[in-house]
């Protein structure tokens, strides 16, 4: 399984964990402190120290994408495919979302 982009999922300013897009579909993989705080992201991603594997991006993360009118706005001016959900994630949760999760691109190397 080859990683292929990866970011860092918050709960409200806390690490709760990490996203990967794989060449085998998605990943989602919890922060060990944030284990400690007994706080799950969502009821369909329970608390666990083992990865999270999908063909498909998690419905909790789906549901963060926007959809209709919406999502033709972000596509157009973010120039993100509308069948790239990862992309779409990266671009649309990082800040401001309705609620106390974000997702925040991690930086890959040569990035500044």
């Amino acid at each position: 399984m080859v990683e292929l982009r990866k970011a860092q999922v918050f709960y409200n300013e806390d690490l709760a964990g990490y996203i990967g897009e794989t060449s085998d579909g998605y990943i989602f993989k919890y922060n060990k402190e944030f284990l400690k705080k007994n706080i799950p992201i969502s009821i369909s991603l329970p608390l666990r120290e083992e990865p999270y594997e999908s063909k498909h991006l998690f419905y909790f993360f789906r549901g963060l994408l926007p959809e209709g009118w919406y999502l033709d706005i972000v596509t157009a001016t973010q120039k993100v495919d509308r069948e790239d959900l990862f992309g779409l994630l990266l671009c649309t949760t990082n800040v401001d979302t309705i609620g106390a999760v974000t997702v925040r691109r991690m930086n890959e190397p040569g990035d500044e």
